[in-house]
C-alpha cells in the first residue's frame, strides 16, 4: 500500500513534464508559423511589385506596336484618322474577349462545388433514402 502514493507522484511527475514539453512544442510551432507567416507577406509585397513593373513594361511594348501598326496602316495609304480608328477598334474587340474570359471564370472563384457539398440534404431526398 505504501507503492501506491509514490508511484502517484512519479506519474503527476510525468504528466507536468509531458505538458511542458507540450506546451513548448506548440510555441515552437506558433513561432514557426509566424515567421513563415512574415516570409510569405513579403514574398507577396515583391511579387505585387514585379507584377506592377511588368504591366507597366508590357503597356510600353503594347503601346510602341499599336503605333508601329498605325505607321503601317499610313504608309500604306491608309488616312491618319482611319488607322488610329483601327487601332482603338481593335483594342475594343481585345477589351471585351477579355471581359467575357473575366465573366466566365468569375464563377469558380464562388467556389461553386463547395457550396453545394455543404448544403443540407433535403427532407424529400432523405426520406427517400431511408426507405
Amino acid at each position: 500500500m505504501h507503492a501506491a502514493p509514490s508511484n502517484d507522484v512519479g506519474m503527476l511527475e510525468d504528466i507536468q513534464l509531458l505538458w511542458e514539453d507540450l506546451q513548448g512544442l506548440s510555441h515552437d510551432r506558433f513561432r514557426l508559423a509566424a515567421l513563415e507567416t512574415r516570409r510569405a507577406g513579403q514574398s507577396l509585397i515583391t511579387m505585387v511589385a514585379a507584377a506592377v513593373m511588368l504591366g507597366l513594361l508590357l503597356s510600353a511594348a503594347w503601346l510602341g506596336l499599336q503605333a508601329a501598326g498605325v505607321q503601317w496602316l499610313i504608309e500604306h495609304d491608309l488616312r491618319t484618322s482611319s488607322a488610329i480608328l483601327f487601332a482603338v477598334a481593335f483594342n475594343l474587340l481585345l477589351a471585351l474577349s477579355l471581359l467575357g474570359l473575366i465573366r466566365r471564370r468569375s464563377r469558380y472563384l464562388q467556389f461553386p462545388a463547395t457550396q453545394h457539398s455543404l448544403k443540407p440534404v433535403s427532407k424529400d431526398f432523405a426520406n427517400k433514402d431511408i426507405r
